[in-house]
């Protein structure tokens, strides 16, 4: 199993309103194609500011690409990135992998 860490950076001020068009668009989409959400945050006023960060499982990189390809494919996801990118300054990915003794796939329902 794998972790898809990813951040995003807003403009100042644009945090609420890319939170809000994700919740409406993105986030159904999102559950359907991904599934696996493993958490979906904002910075508090401590640190980075105006971020949000998710963390998606995925079996392996190939499970990922093809969900990720499936949800890219929809045009419902391609209207939501349209509105979104007006909000962002910058988006981070990482991969993550679970140390040994962590055992991810026991908090991922098998899909």
């Amino acid at each position: 199993m794998i972790v898809d860490h990813r951040t995003y950076t807003c403009h100042p001020g644009k945090l609420k309103s890319f939170v809000d068009l994700y919740e409406k668009m993105a986030w159904p989409l999102q559950m359907k194609y991904l599934e696996n959400n493993l958490g979906w945050y904002t910075s508090m006023d401590i640190g980075q500011l105006n971020q949000v960060v998710h963390l998606w499982a995925f079996k392996d990189l190939a499970d990922r690409a093809e969900r990720r390809a499936r949800m890219q494919a929809d045009p419902a996801f391609g209207a939501y990135l349209a509105e979104a990118t007006q909000y962002l300054v910058s988006m981070e990915n990482k991969i993550l992998s679970p140390t040994g003794f962590f055992d991810l796939d026991g908090l991922v329902a098998k899909s």
